[in-house]
């Protein structure tokens, strides 16, 4: 039997002007390695999705999260991206706990609590540091102990704002529950219309509430019911003030949850538009504001564009801003342990490097 010799099986190479054409086995897979990092360079680097949810309370820490949507910020992401509005901290919770969004604003201190609890819940950013105001038709109080024995209307009872009352109350040498007559309500838009409407005297708000009660009380016919309010005690003030710090708070911030917690390409894009569009309010706050009217009740483009030169609005990422949260976490768990799900969180809930 003839037996055919392996070097017959090997290809042979090409002569003349075709083997200058031809590459080398070798010089052909360096070509194909660099033609498939191209592809992988030019390919997104997070898979794109047919749905996108963005979440977050009537408060000025959504407003970013809004003009992504209205500008479609988010389009080399998603085919379609939404905002749902959460009004309560129960809402709130239905939808981190209910997957019914990805990304999420929602208190700092809520975040803690359900990371602690184990609930796929990871804190990227805190953007507001400071959005929280007493407003008073009282012009000369300065100070908490100025509302000593008086009715406060209070959203959210034990969540922000009523937690950092009770913390300066208490660093005021005040009880909160017994010094003052706290009438909780369901949103800060709540306990602005209990202002506006002469119900209650005093109220603790939360931006942009505070600046639509003030809008609306210089404003006739309401003017006529509601005499002039007054942007009363600044909460990051006294923050400052009362514990040495700087006057400014780790509020809220943007919570990732769900399928894109493991999406830490999706992630960064998030937060690199959530900045962008934070820098674009802060630009152009009448245009933003008139966005957001569109999609809160209650609310005017004025109102928003005052409450972005009010607050304290600024995208800083979990682990630059960990020294001013970790206190801040550490002050409402001496305060409550409940308030961060019975403990402080571990190093692991501080640890974005990939978020700029």
């Amino acid at each position: 039997m003839h037996t055919t010799s392996l070097q017959h099986l090997r290809p042979r190479r090409p002569s003349g002007r075709l083997a200058r054409l031809t590459p080398s086995p070798t010089g052909l897979a360096w070509l194909c390695g660099l033609l498939l990092a191209g592809l992988l360079l030019a390919a997104p680097a997070h898979a794109r999705r047919a749905r996108l949810v963005l979440a977050g309370p009537p408060a000025a820490v959504s407003t970013p999260l809004i003009h992504m949507v209205e500008t479609g910020a988010l389009k080399d992401v998603a085919d379609q991206v939404e905002f749902l509005t959460w009004k309560d901290p129960d809402q709130l919770r239905l939808l981190a706990l209910g997957g019914k969004a990805d990304f999420l604003a929602m208190p700092t201190n809520v975040a803690a609590n359900l990371y602690n609890r184990g609930a796929g819940v990871r804190l990227l950013n805190v953007s507001a540091w400071g959005m929280l105001w007493m407003v008073s038709r009282n012009p000369q109080a300065r100070t908490l102990a100025d509302f000593k024995g008086q009715e406060v209307a209070m959203p959210y009872r034990a969540d922000m704002p009523d937690i950092v009352f009770g913390v300066l109350a208490r660093q005021s040498g005040l009880d909160a529950r017994k010094d003052f007559k706290l009438r909780y309500v369901g949103s800060p838009l709540d306990a602005m219309q209990l202002l506006i409407t002469r119900r209650v005297d005093h109220a603790l708000l939360a931006e942009p509430a505070v600046s639509m009660a003030l809008r609306k009380t210089r404003s006739f016919p309401i003017n006529v019911v509601a005499p002039e309010l007054h942007r009363s005690v600044d909460l990051q003030r006294e923050w400052g003030r009362l514990l040495k710090r700087e006057a400014r708070i780790p509020q809220a911030g943007i919570a990732v949850m769900g399928t894109a917690l493991a999406d830490r390409a999706l992630q960064t894009r998030v937060m690199q538009a959530y900045a962008q569009s934070l820098a674009a309010c802060q630009k152009q706050p009448l245009v933003c504001g008139q966005m957001v009217a569109r999609r809160i009740d209650l609310l005017t483009p004025e109102a928003v564009a005052d409450a972005l030169a009010a607050s304290q609005m600024r995208h800083v990422s979990v682990s630059q801003a960990k020294p001013e949260l970790h206190f801040f976490l550490q002050q409402l768990h001496a305060h409550n342990p409940a308030l961060t799900g019975g403990k402080l969180p571990d190093d692991a809930f501080y640890d974005t490097p990939h978020i700029p």
